[in-house]
């Protein structure tokens, strides 16, 4: 009977069950709000035979044709995800405005309790809405969505993430919940949702729903479809922003795990057409055709425009804003990993409680937003004001509350407004006076405490705003403090103090530079913001890591990082690695591989050739399970051992072992056979990857570690140092190399871990 290698396996442990310690990070993941099955990519492509023939027959029409739809669909998804990413914004300025206005029209009537209860109702009604939806249609869609793109990138898989009803329940959810005054924000389920549309196209369609294009299905391998979900994320960051180089450098710097410079043209591209598109609507917008706001949500662009002038005396107060915003940000990822660890105890008593979570956030935010304003003061109106004072029935920087005529309430004109509004209230120019020591602090305390609190519930989330408000709120703060003795104003130091934050808990350093430049428009900052992004970051590397990456950690994603510990050099790939090991034989029964399949959920297996095919057994490549169902359901069987002629191959197309989408795929339990046909026997060998990554027994487990990420491979083969021993001892998987798994293994070596220092700086990985 052959033996079994074990990967990505949900009842089966990774090892067998000769080591005490079992691989407890192969089997689940929470993915959205649901624990799930995941399983590895194969970003290798499969050169078996019938490859090398599928290949040679194409035409060199059907060449350019490949080429041509890459750059097509690069075309297509800057054009969804930007009327995306317009409808969204759209969508919100105008339900948030619309609640906003009646709320505002009763208290200036003097009805504030019936102004607080339709305040809180409609928040409470669009939160219940976007958790219940999201709990019951597609839980993948909950949170932010990007930690779970960039583990996709870096080859983890798991269901339902780019399905077709995801995408749909990410963008109605992520308007309800942004329009219930939830301190969340648009960004992060834009670039799951241009994820999510390039994932899609890339796979033809839809089966499920029957929203097929055969012109589409020119894709598929899990490499071409990866290069289609980096174009989407990227123009997710676009559109959100209207930031194409931003989200150029964001792909690069944050999602992808790959890349090359064809890639790099393409994604340009495709951040281009965002960009192109973003502004003919924006256009629209502005000849007030776009309803109540008229801005079409992007009113960030462009909020700070002016010459900005500094000299070596502010450079002391932006480095101090550096070291304060990077110690902020990593308390910001650790108040945030320990909300998420209590969330999801309350999440395992169910989907009801998940709810009631939901509405319980929402209820307290509305008392807050409501009820805070009240305790500032009433400010008298600017006699240079640019802007009508107080502003009343749309957005502005003077919101009336409860003061009287002449008068505005400055915190409400920050707190009872839409983040995108607040953002821009506090980059405006020329308001050094406008708002109060008191207002900004209450302003940053309670937007750092609410985006913890707010992120973790079932609804579509982001991070990325609600941390650019927190820091803007923090940055003008300390400019207000420092008033005459800096040269900088107070909408320079809220800039500042975004991307001080943002490098404190992102830890992205040239994306958030550049997506902040395009979004103030104003290059004399570049200077500034470089400093304080890395300031920032330095200083919260320290303590932890970037908020994604602990998000990843908590789901129990297996993400490869570029590095390798130290502690991997002092093992070998040998000690990680143990037998018996499955394996087929070139010509198999079929008997026996149904039993296998039937009794095991493995998904590559190595291929030997014995006698009397071979005098020794030699290995003639890998099998991935797929392949093998796609043989059996074709039923292309001898009836004795002999190899099988090109007319086998000639009974197959090329898509019939294409990638599957997001679907379910084929399982052995569907293939019904009859004891004839078990009897008979497969030939493996043409459809058998002729040439897998091996490495040797004795090799570092951290020089393996970089191969197969590098590679970007599903399964590592491992041969023996001496020619006496069967042809493979071991198969590599991801989670082998995961440091929870070899630690268990070796538990000598976790004690070495505190000898190394624990700060990883970007220069020393």
């Amino acid at each position: 009977m052959p033996n079994s290698t074990t990967e990505d396996s949900v009842a089966v442990p990774l090892l067998p069950s000769l080591r005490r310690a079992t691989n407890s990070t192969s089997q689940v993941a929470i993915v959205g709000a649901n624990v799930c099955p995941i399983e590895s990519l194969d970003y290798e492509i499969a050169e078996n035979d019938f490859f090398k023939q599928d290949w040679r027959g194409r035409s060199k029409v059907e060449i350019f044709q490949y080429v041509f739809m890459k750059w097509l669909l690069c075309f297509c998804i800057g054009i969804i995800v930007s009327l995306i990413g317009f409808a969204n914004n759209l969508a919100v300025e105008n339900l948030a405005g619309v609640k906003f206005v009646v709320t505002s029209n009763m208290m200036i009537a003097g009805r504030f309790g019936m102004g607080f209860v339709v305040f809180s109702v409609t928040n409470l009604v669009l939160t219940l809405f976007a958790s219940v939806i999201t709990a019951f249609v597609a839980p993948a869609a909950a949170g932010s969505g990007i930690p779970e793109v960039k583990a996709y990138l870096n080859g983890v898989d798991a269901p339902e993430i780019f399905s077709l009803r995801t995408l749909v329940v990410k963008i109605i959810g992520n308007i309800s919940a942004v329009s219930a005054s939830l301190l969340i924000g648009k960004a992060g389920p834009m670039v799951h949702t241009g994820a999510c549309v390039a994932s899609i196209l890339g796979q033809g369609g839809s089966k499920r729903y029957r929203l097929t294009w055969r012109w589409l299905r020119f894709f598929k391998n899990d490499r071409d479809r990866r290069d289609l979900v980096t174009c989407g994320s990227a123009a997710g960051i676009a559109a959100s922003f209207r930031a194409p180089v931003g989200g150029v450098l964001f792909a690069l710097e944050e999602m992808s795990s790959w890349w090359r410079s064809a890639l790099l043209w393409r994604i340009f591209f495709s951040t281009a057409v965002v960009a192109i598109v973003l502004r003919a609507l924006i256009d629209v917008c502005l000849s007030g055709k776009c309803g109540l706001f008229g801005k079409g949500g992007l009113i960030m662009f462009d909020v700070y425009s002016e010459n900005a002038s500094y000299h070596l005396g502010d450079v002391l107060p932006v480095l101090l804003l550096g070291v304060v915003g990077g110690i902020l940000g990593s308390l910001y990822n650790f108040l945030l990993d320990k909300v998420l660890r209590a969330y999801n105890y309350i999440y395992e008593k169910g989907v009801t409680w998940k709810i009631l979570l939901a509405c319980a956030i929402s209820i307290f935010t509305s008392c807050l937003l409501f009820g805070l304003p009240f305790l500032a003061s009433c400010q008298p109106c600017p006699v240079d004001a640019l802007e009508e004072c107080p502003t009343i029935g749309r957005s502005g920087n003077f919101k009336k509350y409860q003061c009287p005529p002449g008068h505005y309430n400055d915190l409400a004109s920050l707190i009872f407004n839409t983040n995108d509004d607040a953002i821009k209230n506090l980059f405006s120019k020329n308001t050094d006076f406008e708002f109060h020591y008191f207002s900004v602090l209450v302003f940053f305390v309670t937007c750092f405490f609410l985006s913890i609190f707010s992120y973790g519930i079932v609804a579509p989330a982001g991070l990325f705003v609600p941390v650019i408000v927190t820091g803007a709120s923090y940055g003008r703060f300390v400019g207000m403090l420092l008033g005459s003795n800096s040269n900088l104003n107070h909408g320079l130091f809220a800039v500042l103090g975004a991307a001080s934050f943002l490098g404190g808990t992102m830890r992205m350093t040239v994306s958030t530079c550049v997506i902040l430049l395009e979004l103030t428009n104003n290059l004399l900052l570049l200077p500034m913001m470089m400093v304080v992004l890395l300031i920032s970051k330095t200083v919260a590397d320290g303590f932890n890591a970037n908020i994604y990456n602990l998000i990843m950690k908590l789901k129990g994603f297996p993400y490869l990082y570029s590095h390798a510990e130290p502690y991997m050099r002092q093992l070998l790939v040998g000690d990680v690695v143990t037998g018996p090991l499955q394996f087929f034989n070139g010509i198999e029964k079929v008997e026996t591989i149904v039993h296998v399949l039937k009794t095991t959920n493995h998904n590559g297996f190595p291929v030997v050739d014995g006698p009397p095919l071979a005098a020794a057994p030699v290995l003639c490549g890998l099998i991935l399970r797929a392949h093998i169902l796609t043989l059996l359901k074709k039923r292309v069987f001898m009836s004795s051992q002999v190899a099988c002629d090109s007319s086998t191959l000639a009974q197959f197309k090329a898509e019939e072992f294409a990638k599957k989408g997001s679907g379910r795929g084929d399982r052995i339990e569907d293939v019904e056979l009859s004891e004839e046909e078990l009897n008979m026997y497969l030939d493996l060998h043409p459809f058998s990857n002729a040439s897998p990554y091996t490495v040797v027994e004795t090799m570092s487990l951290a020089k393996a570690l970089i191969l197969f990420r590098e590679v970007g491979i599903r399964h590592l083969l491992v041969i023996p140092k001496t020619s006496n021993r069967p042809p493979v001892v071991g198969i590599l998987t991801r989670h082998d190399f995961m440091p929870e798994h070899i630690l268990g293994l070796h538990p000598s070596q976790s004690r070495s871990r505190w000898k190394r220092l624990r700060i990883r700086l970007p220069f020393l990985s």
